[in-house]
């Protein structure tokens, strides 16, 4: 299969509707297409359509019971393919579509079990990107999409992260620059009497309380039990990993720059590549391996927008081991931690 990457651009007012008209045809005809939101680049199929989600598990590489998340363009197009609207679920929705928010309720019978990693709930969003939009609307309304990489690997922030993983494998990427944001979208279960985070992202337990109060996280957040059945992507897996081997170092800040040190002295001596994300305001401080900022530790925004892109920077250069600082356990930090811990497997290293 031919790959064809078509440059979009995302000011609404001259989107290329010919472009987006034969993407959405793609998708119409239960094709696949790669196309930016405002998270990362998402994998889109027709939600409806059992067979296209089967397509996304299989370009992915992805196990079949974990679920995807349907996105949409319309407020008013969400009552079609859930049973039933919570009154909390329409405060957020109200304060945060389109936004990196994606909502989990109980789905209505036309959604297939395909669709939801055989699970009664779905997960749906609505997307803060025009393309994103444009397309949902041009491929019926109901656009399934997980991240468009190869599953376990880094989430794509560019499409040339998608083209590395997909060539040959989807016969469209919609090229729409980088992204945002640059972590997947927060995931909140509004299915039961009590919301829960089921996935931590730029929206944070903090605002959600300002709007709907009690908001709970998920215990599985802290734990990983291979026996939990997953009601949102990323619960169960080993996600964002990169080819080689990653190592979170925790503590003070100078223990960890020296533990860092000692590491990565250690893998050159026994030669080994080494590779050291550090920020901003700490990567003159390593004598050792490749050293890359991640962005800055006093705004945490630039660090999720660049984690995934230094990942895979990283395997191109094929490093053998990857060591790097930790980040806050609140606010969008939490976001950060959770992708950070299971690109590493949860391996972390106390300074």
């Amino acid at each position: 299969m031919k790959t064809v990457i078509e440059k979009i651009s995302n000011d609404q007012k001259i989107l290329n509707q010919n472009k987006i008209a034969a993407a959405g045809k793609i998708i119409q005809e239960g094709g696949l297409v790669a196309f930016p939101t405002e998270t990362v680049y998402g994998l889109g199929a027709d939600a409806l359509n059992p067979e296209a989600s089967r397509k996304i598990y299989e370009a992915k590489g992805r196990p079949s019971d974990n679920p995807l998340i349907v996105h949409i363009s319309r407020m008013e197009d969400l009552t079609a393919i859930v049973s039933h609207v919570p009154r909390q679920a329409v405060k957020l929705a109200q304060r945060f579509w389109p936004g990196p928010l994606t909502m989990i309720f109980k789905k209505a019978k036309q959604v297939p079990l395909q669709t939801t990693g055989g699970l009664d709930t779905v997960a749906v969003r609505m997307p803060d990107h025009p393309v994103a939009l444009a397309l949902i609307q041009a491929g019926g309304g109901y656009i399934a999409a997980p991240s468009a990489n190869v599953s376990g690997r880094p989430s794509p922030t560019l499409a040339e992260h998608v083209a590395q993983d997909m060539e040959g494998r989807i016969p469209m990427i919609l090229d729409g620059g980088a992204v945002g944001i640059g972590i997947e979208s927060t995931i909140v279960d509004v299915s039961g009497d009590i919301p829960m985070i089921l996935r931590p992202g730029f929206i944070t337990l903090e605002m959600m309380w300002e709007v709907i109060g009690e908001v709970r996280l998920d215990p599985g957040l802290a734990e990983d039990d291979p026996s939990v059945r997953p009601k949102a992507p990323g619960m169960k897996y080993k996600h964002y990993a990169p080819k080689a081997e990653l190592i979170l170092i925790h503590g003070a800040q100078e223990k960890v720059q020296q533990k860092i040190n000692d590491l990565t002295q250690e893998a050159e001596g026994s030669g080994k590549t080494a590779g050291v994300i550090g920020t901003d305001e700490s990567c003159g401080c390593y004598c050792h391996g490749i050293v890359k900022s991640i962005g800055a530790r006093s705004d945490e925004a630039t660090v999720a927008r660049h984690l995934y892109a230094i990942l895979r920077e990283f395997d191109q250069q094929e490093v053998d081991i990857i060591y790097s600082e930790s980040f806050s356990s609140s606010g969008i930090g939490q976001a950060i931690m959770n992708r950070m811990l299971k690109a590493a497997g949860h391996q972390i290293i106390e300074a």
